[in-house]
């Protein structure tokens, strides 16, 4: 039997708390399609290649991470925008969209993902203030890693880190996390103890920046450390609305 689309919507809106946020970007429903959903994609970015795969997978509604709506909303419907939203339009298919929220959520958010995928300690420490929001989480292992064997352990569990910016300690005892492009909370995770910060996507300055803090810098892609919350949110619908087909699409990108 379908879930009405504002039923699963308002449902993600309550748990991911978005009016706490103040974004970059409307989150919740961006584009209205069926109100009958019987199947779900979620994913990292509404990119034409997403939507794509979701249609032929017939899904109702596709949520994601990065959705169409970013500033001050859309000036103009032309280029890539307008085809997809052609693509969903045409389709009756709905999106969503769950920007910091996502990187926030203590059980279903990115970060907290990347704590688990490193199998960092339970007890978390957020730190770095996005937009007034504390974005990031520092954790640590019950054993300390050498630097080699801590890389290498979040190429295992993330992928191989297109960057790595050796500075801090030869033993890394506590690590910085913040999904995305978060190099600007260098400063923050050094002023929390991190001996390792770990994000996605570096601004240019982040390399002197971390040699300077005597800080080891890694990023592994922002994609890469983006798709926990999508794959976490895909599960918790499952378990939340019996019969309903929800399944995580890759698209992935090496950035």
């Amino acid at each position: 039997m379908p879930i009405h689309l504002r039923e699963v919507v308002s449902y993600l809106d309550a748990t991911l708390e978005i009016e706490r946020f103040n974004d970059f970007a409307p989150n919740g429903l961006q584009v209205e399609g069926t109100m009958e959903v019987d199947c779900v994609v979620t994913g990292v970015s509404a990119s034409a290649e997403l939507i794509g795969r979701a249609i032929e997978r017939r899904a109702d509604l596709i949520i994601v991470h990065h959705g169409l709506v970013w500033g001050a909303g859309l000036t103009k419907i032309t280029g890539p925008l307008a085809r997809r939203l052609k693509l969903l339009l045409g389709n009756d298919v709905s999106l969503a969209a769950y920007h910091l929220p996502l990187d926030k959520h203590a059980r279903l958010g990115n970060n907290a993902g990347l704590c688990d995928a490193l199998a960092l300690g339970a007890t978390r420490e957020p730190f770095g203030a996005v937009r007034g929001t504390l974005l990031g989480l520092a954790g640590t292992w019950s054993t300390p890693l050498t630097r080699e064997d801590a890389v290498s352990r979040i190429a295992a569990s993330v992928g191989k880190p297109p960057f790595v910016f050796p500075h801090g300690p030869p033993v890394v005892r506590k690590v910085g996390v913040c999904s995305g492009a978060a190099s600007d909370l260098l400063e923050a995770a050094a002023a929390a103890g991190c001996d390792l910060f770990l994000t996605g996507e570096l601004a240019e300055r982040a390399g002197d920046l971390a040699k300077e803090l005597q800080i080891t810098l890694v990023a592994a892609g922002h994609y890469a450390t983006e798709v926990f919350g999508p794959m976490r949110i895909a599960d918790e619908l499952r378990q939340r609305f019996a019969g309903l087909d929800v399944q995580f699409v890759g698209a992935p990108s090496p950035l």
